[in-house]
């Protein structure tokens, strides 16, 4: 275990918290496969294929992976949803459904290890990031349809229905949702109406993904958008230690509360569903309150970008003039002005799977892996 996680460790167990990290990679068996729908944390390529502006297919993102290689994730390197996969025993994130389905001859056999529907710029609604050509969350459901049945038709039903009750269902959103209401929405739906429309699409989703004989949902809650570079800007919060915005702090907050609820009645309601919610809000916020415990030096700032928070230009080494990066890239929690830097998401994975009730509840993503599920 590295100095900065067993500091992180050190630093849970303090604070009352307690961590039990793999001492070894767990089997992958206990999760034959892993499908991931969400927004930008979790996209490994989607967007590689689609005609948007959200992509991440170019120099400097990639630049500590494999060759330097921008392969469409939003970081410097792996994502969250890498690592994760990785503590449970798989090489890293499934391929981009988009990637599998292009090639049928092997799309049949590939499926099996699972699929990456998560799209940049998406959300929870199907109007948010409607106007930059992204794939919301409905659409990446229906995709898992035909993924499933595809499964179908190789293995069969039963076998189909077996292999998906043992997968694990990774969801990460709302990110974006709340996002969108602060630019555009604010004046013509209250706040109320809006988050209560969330959660009734956010329930649809689920209500839809078990249907098809999903039963193990690892949901991962918004972060504090308020503390990201590009809405601290917006606010002209740029001076070092001017603090998140807070207003939009309180709907990500709201937000938490809201999927606790929404998981906990599901999961009465639904037969066999079980679920790990995480609390990247609380997460972040702690990293964020004593950096220095964490690894990181700056907190406030992008790692790689131009002009006040590194946050005005983009992350992009085409353009003129051409963007700073920071050479120490782990002191940084921001990657860019949205999106964590691989250090920061890996130790967001190591919590996730491996943390005790006050990040992640009422069981960490390791937990629910290796949970037998009962269907009736």
């Amino acid at each position: 275990m590295g100095s900065q996680v067993l500091g992180f460790a050190i630093l849970l167990v303090a604070a009352g918290m307690t961590v039990a990290l793999p001492n070894k990679s767990m089997d992958q068996m206990d999760v034959p496969a892993i499908f991931v729908f969400g927004d930008s944390t979790a996209d490994v390529g989607t967007n590689n294929h689609l005609k948007t502006v959200f992509r991440a297919d170019f120099p400097y993102y990639g630049i500590d992976f494999d060759l330097s290689k921008a392969t469409g994730r939003f970081s410097n390197g792996y994502n969250t949803i890498d690592e994760i996969s990785m503590l449970l025993g798989f090489h890293q994130s499934p391929s981009p459904y988009l990637s599998l389905a292009s090639d049928q001859s092997t799309f049949k056999k590939n499926i099996f290890l699972g699929a990456n529907f998560a799209s940049a710029g998406s959300g929870i609604l199907d109007s948010t990031g409607s106007q930059l050509g992204v794939i919301p969350m409905r659409q990446q459901v229906e995709q898992f349809r035909l993924v499933r049945n595809s499964m179908m038709e190789v293995i069969g039903a039963t076998a189909t229905s077996g292999l998906l009750s043992k997968s694990l269902f990774i969801i990460t959103a709302g990110g974006n949702d709340i996002i969108d209401y602060f630019k555009s929405n604010m004046t013509t739906i209250s706040q109320q109406d809006y988050m209560e429309s969330i959660i009734s699409n956010y329930t649809a989703h689920l209500t839809n993904l078990h249907i098809m004989g999903a039963r193990k949902f690892g949901v991962i809650s918004s972060p504090p958008v308020g503390c990201l570079p590009s809405v601290r800007l917006q606010a002209n919060l740029t001076l070092p230690g001017s603090g998140c915005q807070e207003g939009i702090n309180e709907y990500a907050r709201g937000f938490h509360g809201m999927l606790t609820g929404l998981l906990r009645g599901l999961s009465s309601d639904l037969n066999g569903m079980v679920y790990s919610l995480g609390d990247v809000y609380n997460m972040t916020i702690t990293m964020m309150q004593d950096p220095l415990a964490f690894g990181f030096t700056n907190v406030e700032e992008a790692c790689c970008g131009g002009g006040r928070l590194n946050a005005e230009t983009r992350c992009l080494a085409m353009q003129y003039p051409s963007p700073n990066v920071c050479k120490d890239r782990g002191a940084y929690l921001f990657w860019d002005s949205y999106h964590p830097t691989e250090h920061a998401c890996k130790l967001a994975a190591k919590t996730l799977v491996g943390a005790g009730l006050a990040f992640v509840a009422p069981m960490n993503f390791g937990q629910l892996a290796q949970t037998k599920v009962q269907d009736e």
